[in-house]
């Protein structure tokens, strides 16, 4: 499915509204001046007080499903506005879709 090309500027939350911080292992290739993230780069997420019972269950990372399947860099998918990113806790275990806020919106892909 077509989506806008996300990029180190992307704002995003975990489901509980801890911020995202994107890592982007390239910087050659721009969409509104900010580097374009791949599926495989690096998304943290820090200050998460997600709780089960008494037990902490924050929010660390995110694992990227659907990334675009006809625009790459380097030989590996980018991500794009629909791309769904679980957030993932310290056993790896999704806890529910990572939130975009606000992404450019000029360069399209799939």
């Amino acid at each position: 499915m077509p989506g806008y090309l996300l990029t180190s500027a992307t704002q995003a939350t975990c489901p509980h509204g801890a911020p995202v911080s994107f890592v982007p292992s390239q910087s050659s290739v721009l969409a509104d001046s900010a580097p374009v993230l791949l599926v495989s780069d690096q998304a943290t997420i820090a200050g998460c007080s997600f709780v089960v019972g008494t037990v902490a269950s924050p929010c660390l990372t995110i694992q990227w499903l659907a990334p675009a399947t006809r625009v790459m860099v380097t030989q590996t998918p980018v991500l794009l506005s629909t791309s769904v990113g679980l957030c993932l806790n310290p056993a790896a275990a999704p806890q529910g879709p990572a939130q975009l806020s606000s992404y450019q919106q000029r360069v399209q892909g799939t």
